[in-house]
């Protein structure tokens, strides 16, 4: 089957409203896909003031605002108009990126026309609760996720680790891998740029640790807080560059006083931030993949991360950084200390991490993408 012939219902419950690493993914992919000539629909939440224009036909679908996170949508359904479209539309696969009511409707959907169902993950949902004080609701989530997954013909997910954690969970038996990719134009140890870290009151000889991504708690921001509070404990001399927005920003600045907020940054001003980093923190146990990972990677910084699905995919113990086991803060100030008092050990790790980074190639990889399409596609035929 040539690519050409895909016709693509991809449903999102982000697809650009708010920024992120999964919906930046999903827009490459209908780059890649347009580019190569299939047809494609989007299907997702709309909003007055999108985060960014969306790649590709979008059609908006019903939703409401969370109530805890209201910049984030909650897909309702799939009917009215959106359902009238898609049917119009006719697509030969249906794509879902959320576990969400719009995504089962249009699982239903596809079921009683006998088309293929892909899946991809793009975060650990299943984790979330923890952050919100709601840890016993997890088991639920899971099962209730394994319903959905299992239904569909098949998953991706961005790194082994994390199709590890799905197959260990039950979730489908055909579980391939969509990787991501990094943009090297943006990102690279050349935009480093130290007139505007002394900008922002960081100077040449301070070491500057990394948080880069949305300032929300399941990023591990209380990790984070406090393995800067034992740094300070211990008198190691740091400063913090918090690159990202988000509605934990207050909490976040009242316990690392250290910390410089620079605000949501794009393109060149977001590659120039994160190599004028010294280090990133990435203590989130959230993530399938890593987005931040491998942009501070290509950037030649050294990474210290949780051992968690995503990260552990990337980073080369004792090679392009540190992986330390989720929550052990110690293990976390003992690395950041020992990058922050060497200097060469620093840019040793930084430049391993650039090396390795070269592999990701987002054609390559969204061309795997289009290979399980087709798959899907011509086994549902036979």
């Amino acid at each position: 089957m040539d690519i050409a012939d895909l016709r693509v219902a991809l449903f999102s419950g982000n697809y650009n409203y708010v920024r992120d690493g999964a919906n930046q993914a999903l827009n490459r992919l209908a780059d890649y896909l347009l580019r190569q000539g299939a047809s494609l629909r989007v299907y997702a939440p709309k909003v007055e003031t999108p985060a960014f224009p969306p790649t590709g036909d979008l059609v908006g679908i019903p939703a409401v605002p969370i109530p805890f996170r209201r910049e984030y949508r909650f897909p309702l359904g799939l009917w009215g108009e959106a359902k009238a479209d898609l049917g119009a539309f006719r697509p030969n696969v249906i794509h879902v990126s959320s576990p969400d009511p719009t995504a089962h409707a249009a699982l239903r959907w596809a079921e009683a026309r006998e088309l293929p169902v892909l899946a991809s993950v793009h975060t650990r949902f299943d984790t979330y609760p923890r952050y919100y004080g709601m840890a016993f609701a997890e088991p639920w989530l899971e099962r209730t996720m394994r319903r959905f997954y299992r239904r569909c013909d098949a998953l991706v997910a961005p790194s082994e680790s994390m199709a590890d954690v799905l197959r260990a969970q039950g979730m489908n038996d055909d579980i391939g891998i969509w990787s991501r990719g990094v943009d090297r134009t943006i990102f690279g140890p050349s935009h480093r740029d130290l007139a505007w870290r002394r900008s922002l009151g960081i100077g040449d000889d301070e070491v500057a640790v990394g948080f880069l991504g949305r300032v929300v708690m399941e990023k591990g921001l209380d990790v984070f807080s406090e393995t800067m509070a034992l740094l300070r404990q211990r008198g190691v001399s740091h400063k913090v560059l918090v690159v990202g927005e988000g509605p934990a920003r207050g909490w976040f600045a009242e316990r690392v006083p250290e910390a410089v907020f620079t605000g949501m940054l794009t393109h060149a001003e977001l590659g120039r931030a994160v190599a004028s980093m010294d280090m990133l923190l990435n203590p989130s146990v959230t993530e399938t993949f890593g987005n931040v990972t491998l942009e501070a990677m290509a950037s030649g910084v050294p990474v210290i991360a949780a051992r968690a699905t995503g990260s552990t995919s990337l980073v080369t113990e004792g090679q392009t950084g540190r992986l330390v086991e989720p929550g052990d803060v110690p293990a976390f100030a003992n690395a950041i200390a020992a990058y922050a008092t060497d200097p060469a050990l620093r840019a040793a790790h930084g430049a391993a991490g650039e090396e390795r980074s070269r592999a990701y190639s987002w054609d390559a990889i969204n061309g795997a993408v289009t290979q399980v399409y087709t798959r899907l596609i011509e086994a549902r035929r036979r």
